[in-house]
């Protein structure tokens, strides 16, 4: 499980690392508000799924530690503040 796992962390980093990077042009900008939007849902969703992975399965409870839980839970805490504030 730790494959699949280290995947989605990495993939949710490279989401939440677009989603901070990019900025506005003005407030006409859509589409830079768009891609904001899409990377942080993006960043959410990826975590969502990396919890369940973590916390679902029997197999996996016994191997998890809780330092386990805290990147997908800090990943999708700072993509949604980006998409609350959205620039």
């Amino acid at each position: 499980m730790a494959v699949p796992l280290v995947i989605l962390y990495a993939l949710a980093v490279g989401c939440c690392y677009y989603a901070l990077t990019i900025r506005p042009s003005g407030t006409w900008d859509k589409d830079a508000y768009g891609a904001i939007t899409l990377s942080s849902l993006f960043t959410i969703a990826l975590s969502a799924v990396a919890l369940l992975i973590t916390v679902i399965p029997p197999t996996v409870r016994p191997a998890v530690v809780r330092g386990c839980l805290v990147p997908p839970l800090i990943l999708a805490a700072i993509a949604a503040v980006r998409w609350a504030f959205n620039g």
